[in-house]
């Protein structure tokens, strides 16, 4: 009833919003993360109830407003799921492919664009049948971009592969062919199209050799007898060529009034034989007929090439009176005919050629199998597909996860196969993988897939626990061999113990003294297994990627106080449109001239310093030009200091910033993590209501972040200090209980 009224409510600018929250509340009975924003709770309401009814969470009949006997709960709601997660032994996959449910599957292959595995395991036979007629109708037949795997400690190497490569666009059919009732009727559908054109291509080049030949018998209709006279008078090398050419002539005269069984695709060259023969039959009134034995259709290529054909001698006397000046008046029209003829020849050797290849490409399709799919009609597979590679392509995925799977070195090899062709992948996420040396077999993947003039691939995410490679080899790496790159993220937690002593395993990584091709890089994240910082190694990357944008560093040590110095002058230097710069778990406690040396930068639109123990040694004066520097600097509109040790009085001084006689243009605080109590908020609140009434409209502050801070110490307080702040901006906090968190630290420590 809702559904009905939606389009009306809109038009008459209502919003049914309150009533569906109100929904969430009495039906799914569960509260959004504190992190969610729920910007449509019609949307969110209903993409969950599609989910708890499929998996049998929630019972629709314990409900009195769903009790309506025409309300199908998974029809109706199945045109709104945009993502849907699949879990455990693939529960709701069975539902769906059932055969009252089909409305269901047609709704979701139209409206479904992410779809997620959770915590799978291993699966029976029948359920991976199911589970590939399922991805097949969503991804190869439906509007799936997107397909993420979750948390699975221990993957089932067959039911990982038949994700992968069906993510991929490839399906290989069974051995066994299945139950026809279970063959997928768009691909039926598809093999009906592609029959009907080939069959109208067929019809236009049988017409058009038709008309071919129709005119080349006209031209040689009338002087076939004197050409035939003509040929004891020629040398003996044109005698050959002319015989095969009469011979061909009277076969194409005798195909031309009777085409029954030329087909094509058929033996031409041995139905031109057989006519032959039978024409020389009914000529031969008063001479004899030799010819040789006719070959196999197997040899019949071979025995077009060769000059031993059945030779036709004629006996006639009148032929031997004529005389030599009619050869040399006719013989260029018998020229002209014979390489016509060819021609003709040629093309249908080259025809032959081409039906065996697809010959052998179906042999293969029928004989290629994985035990995990049904059949697919010949016709579906595209024309050009190598047959070596997959029996079938069909549509692949743009974006895949693969988040806390591990994958072996071969999985990863399969991965790597996978990713050298697969060019319709934009976006790459590997996730606590333990990779180890298969980072190498995805890295040959993805280099053998930029030869790909089309490939789409923009985005890539690497992240592991431990680092086989080190980083900025890693970056190297992927640059070079995907210089269309826009976004690269590698980040690491520990350097692996185990360093590789195969010569072979580091072979595939381009040294870091090798020069790095122009790149499109616009976004680039280094985390660092707390390696030394090395602006040598990253002076290339830079040059390299003359669009970058947005730079992120983490967890890096730095071993020489000139290297941080030394990386901000090579910013300046190598990356004018650089605008967001982030420094996370670095200290620059002592590094204050190079602080200030980046918050007066002109250019630069979002400044983030998490956890850099910024405020740790500073004084006074030091944050005194901090404040001044900020103030003066118009084109910063992003300042993140989370985890700085701000403290209370740090922080009402900040408040400067938003004076009157300031130019600054931030419009987003972050000072979360910072040991702020509530009295130190409140006096911030005070002091900047001061500077907001006497710059009126002119204050561009809009955001506040305060999570994790000691605003539990004192409740009242801090709801008085959040209320005056609400009035200025959005303020976005939390519960959080400092003394708990502190507990938790000492204990770890």
């Amino acid at each position: 009833y809702l559904e009905r009224i939606e389009e009306t409510a809109v038009k008459k600018g209502l919003s049914t919003q309150p009533i569906w929250c109100k929904l969430w509340f009495d039906i799914i009975k569960t509260r959004p993360s504190r992190l969610e924003s729920v910007k449509c709770w019609r949307k969110k309401f209903l993409e969950t109830f599609f989910s708890n009814v499929l998996r049998g969470i929630l019972d629709v009949s314990s409900y009195q407003q769903l009790s309506d006997p025409c309300f199908l709960p998974l029809l109706y709601t199945s045109r709104h799921v945009t993502q849907l997660t699949i879990y455990n032994m693939l529960e709701g996959i069975s539902e769906l492919m059932a055969e009252h449910n089909q409305s269901v599957l047609e709704n979701l292959a139209v409206s479904l664009k992410s779809l997620t595995f959770r915590h799978l395991l291993s699966l029976s036979l029948s359920a991976r049948q199911q589970l590939s007629l399922f991805l097949h109708r969503l991804i190869h037949h439906g509007a799936v971009d997107q397909l993420s795997m979750y948390s699975w400690p221990d993957p089932d190497p067959v039911v990982l592969a038949l994700i992968l490569k069906m993510s991929a666009g490839g399906w290989h059919p069974g051995k066994a062919v299945m139950n026809p009732g279970k063959l997928c009727h768009l691909c039926q559908e598809k093999s009906v199209d592609q029959k009907q054109k080939l069959d109208q291509e067929s019809k236009k080049l049988f017409d058009s050799r038709q008309q071919f030949h129709k005119s080349a018998a006209s031209r040689s209709s009338d002087k076939e007898l004197r050409n035939e006279k003509v040929l004891p008078r020629l040398s003996q090398e044109f005698v050959p060529g002319f015989k095969n050419a009469i011979e061909l002539a009277r076969t194409n005269n005798k195909i031309l009034q009777d085409p029954g069984g030329h087909e094509l695709g058929c033996n031409s060259y041995q139905n031109r034989m057989q006519y032959c023969a039978g024409s020389e039959r009914d000529s031969a009134d008063e001479g004899s007929v030799s010819s040789t034995a006719t070959k196999s259709s197997q040899d019949a290529p071979a025995l077009g090439r060769s000059q031993k054909r059945r030779k036709v001698v004629a006996t006639k006397k009148h032929s031997c009176s004529r005389r030599a000046t009619q050869a040399a008046t006719e013989l260029d029209d018998l020229y002209d005919f014979v390489f016509a003829v060819a021609r003709e020849e040629e093309g249908e050797s080259k025809r032959r050629h081409a039906e065996e290849g697809n010959r052998l490409a179906n042999c293969f399709q029928a004989e290629a199998a994985d035990g995990t799919g049904v059949i697919c009609p010949e016709g579906a597979q595209p024309i050009g597909i190598t047959p070596l590679k997959m029996a079938a392509s069909f549509r692949s995925v743009s974006m895949l996860e693969v988040f806390s799977i591990p994958l072996t070195r071969n999985m990863c090899q399969m991965l790597g196969n996978l990713l050298s062709s697969w060019v319709s992948l934009e976006k790459l996420v590997l996730t606590l993988n333990g990779l180890g040396p298969g980072i190498l077999n995805i890295l040959s993947g993805l280099r053998a897939l930029s030869r790909h003039s089309n490939y789409c691939l923009r985005v890539v995410h690497i992240s592991d626990m431990f680092s086989h490679v080190p980083c900025m080899n890693l970056v190297h790496s992927f640059l070079s061999a995907v210089p269309l790159l826009q976004t690269l993220l590698v980040s690491f937690d520990l350097r692996s113990t185990t360093e590789s002593s195969k010569p072979e395993e580091s072979s595939g990584l381009p040294s870091l003294q090798e020069e790095i091709p122009e790149s499109h890089l616009e976004h680039l994240d280094i985390r660092f297994p707390r390696e030394p910082l090395q602006t040598s190694l990253l002076l290339p990357v830079l040059k390299a990627s003359r669009s970058l944008q947005s730079l992120s560093l983490d967890s890096v040590a730095i071993s020489c106080p000139e290297e941080v110095g030394f990386l901000l002058h090579a910013l300046r230097e190598y990356s004018p449109s650089l605008r967001k710069l982030s420094f996370h778990d670095i200290n620059l406690s002592s590094h204050s001239k190079e602080v200030l040396f980046l918050l007066q930068d002109h250019i630069l639109q979002e400044i983030t310093f998490s956890f850099c123990r910024l405020f740790e040694n500073c004084t006074a004066e030091l944050l005194s030009e901090i404040i001044n520097v900020v103030k003066n600097n118009s084109s910063l509109k992003s300042l993140r200091l989370p985890g700085n040790r701000l403290g209370n009085h740090r922080l009402v001084a900040l408040a400067d910033i938003f004076s009157e006689d300031s130019s600054s243009s931030i419009c987003f605080l972050d000072v979360s993590s910072n040991c702020i109590k509530p009295d130190g908020l409140l006096e911030f609140a005070k002091k900047l209501e001061s500077y907001v009434s006497q710059r009126g409209e002119h204050i561009k502050f809009t955001k506040l972040c305060l999570y994790q801070n000691w605003l539990d110490q004192d409740a009242v307080t801090a709801q008085e200090a959040l209320l005056r702040l609400k009035a200025m901006c959005n303020v976005v906090s939390d519960t959080w209980d400092s003394s708990q968190a502190f507990a938790d630290y000492i204990s770890v420590m």
